[in-house]
């Protein structure tokens, strides 16, 4: 009867009208409690609705079953199919597509159907890895901007790889709490290659002198990531260089020449196999650091350099030498060139220019510290310079404020002084200050008194009592007339 009634009375309705109606009867299927014959014939006329030509209809009906968790599952497959509008309410909310249907909507729909996927809540890992794979930038983004999607480390380093050009992806990808280390460095290193074609298209420098800077800011970069890190995130960072085909022997170098020894220590464990235990008694030990070089496949070229260096480490740690900052540094690098003077021309030629370059960006590094120590203190000293003044100045106000108060403020009679018993025609010819007249300019005072700070308002109240000293000074001669007429 219900299928029955519907459909009649759609029939020459417009399309307002019947989506109006279907709206209605899918939100009565859905929350309206009916009865098992009355729920089946309800479904049968949704699904009819399907073949309504008008948009607004299936728009209605995805409106009103994309959150519900009872939709029928043909309905919901089919909405998911339709039209961009209509199939991005469904696929971005609805319960009742699994896995399998939105990788299949994500392959055969455009970016508005795979954005509005990305959204998705608790997306998982599958739908997130597949998205990785095929959207384009700003679906993306919109994924890395989603904190409940579950994306693996190896589906953001792929995001990064496709997509790490466009700003949006990358600082999407820099937003998250989550991000792991090594997308982190993969994130940098994209950009630092982005820069390095710019500037060698705008030929300002050699495509070979452009990869060697790109080349060392990204060792700086994952140094300084790795310094705040734990042993395990630097493992981690490790596999990753290892397997990118970053981590070399020149990395190594500068990860030991700059203090940065637990990365040095996580190196030599991956490339040897040995427990990381191990690598670290090795490198305390003059004969363990050439074993461990051996093992690792380094060029025996770098080995006086390494030993020289991880021996000048010992000594810091010993306490035989200062460590700190970018000293630690400079003098690790003097052993190290140190220790390569004696080798032949053509192996030294290549590790003596290594380490010099390193010595140059220490050099820099240390004047660095130096012009901001410097120019830090000089900001201190002109702060202090202007409160100085500003306190000299509020103190300046404050006397001035001082003196205007005592002139305009009534002398009080040392009334207390006269003798007792004392006619009241005498105390009336004494003259006082009105009351009245008195209290504006005593408030006024009161005022002033409370801004000061402590030791301007002990100066004030001793310039004060000098006043009032000066003052019973010059009231002296009527105070003697008076004892006089008294005595008289």
């Amino acid at each position: 009867m219900i299928i029955r009634q519907f459909l009649a009375s759609t029939q020459h309705t417009s399309a307002g009208q019947r989506a109006e109606a279907a709206s209605a009867l899918a939100r009565a299927f859905l929350y309206g409690n009916l009865g098992p014959e009355a729920a089946w014939e309800a479904k049968t006329a949704i699904l009819a609705l399907l073949d309504d030509p008008a948009p607004i209809v299936r728009r209605a009906l995805a409106e009103a079953c994309a959150a519900s968790a009872r939709a029928p599952r043909p309905l919901i497959v089919a909405l998911a199919g339709d039209q961009t509008e209509v199939a991005c309410l469904v696929l971005a909310r609805s319960p009742v597509l699994t896995d399998a249907d939105l990788v299949d909507a994500a392959a055969m729909g455009c970016e508005s159907v795979r954005a509005a996927i990305a959204a998705r809540h608790h997306l998982s890992h599958a739908v997130a890895g597949a998205l990785a794979e095929i959207a384009g930038p700003e679906t993306l983004a919109v994924l890395a901007r989603n904190p409940t999607a579950r994306i693996t480390t190896g589906r953001m380093l792929r995001m990064v790889e496709r997509q790490g050009a466009e700003p949006a992806v990358r600082e999407a990808l820099l937003a998250r709490s989550d991000l792991p280390i090594e997308v982190r460095h993969a994130v940098g290193a994209r950009l630092a290659r982005d820069l390095e074609h710019f500037v060698t298209g705008c030929g300002w420098l050699t495509p070979e002198r452009g990869a060697r800077m790109s080349r060392e800011a990204g060792e700086r970069a994952v140094l300084d990531l790795c310094a705040g890190a734990g042993p395990a995130a630097t493992a981690r960072v490790v596999r990753h260089l290892r397997a990118t085909g970053q981590l070399n022997a020149g990395l190594i170098l500068r990860a030991i020449l700059s203090g940065a020894v637990a990365f040095a220590e996580a190196a030599f464990a991956d490339l040897t196999a040995l427990e990381p235990a191990r690598v670290a008694t090795l490198m305390r030990e003059p004969r363990g650091v050439a074993e461990l070089h051996r093992r690792a496949g380094l060029a025996e070229a770098l080995l006086p350099a390494i030993a020289a260096a991880l021996g000048a480490w010992r000594e810091a740690q010993d306490g035989a030498t200062a460590a700190h900052g970018a000293g630690l540094s400079r003098r690790m690098i003097e052993r190290a060139l140190t220790a390569c003077e004696d080798m032949p021309f053509g192996e030294m030629q290549a590790v003596m220019a290594l380490l010099t370059r390193f010595e140059a960006e220490a050099a820099r590094d240390e004047a660095r510290e130096v012009a901001r120590a410097i120019a830090d203190a000089a900001l201190a000293r002109e702060a202090a310079r202007r409160a100085s003044r500003d306190e000299g100045a509020a103190w300046e106000a404050a006397q001035a404020a001082a003196r205007t108060a005592a002139r305009t403020a009534p002398a009080p009679v040392p009334v207390a002084t006269l003798p007792e018993p004392v006619p009241g025609a005498m105390l009336a010819s004494v003259p006082h200050a009105p009351e009245t007249a008195a209290s504006p300019s005593i408030d006024a005072l009161d005022a002033v008194l409370d801004a000061l700070p402590g030791a301007i308002l002990a100066s004030f109240r001793e310039e004060q009592e000098r006043l009032r000293e000066e003052a019973a000074r010059a009231d002296a001669p009527a105070e003697t007339e008076i004892r006089e007429r008294l005595a008289a």
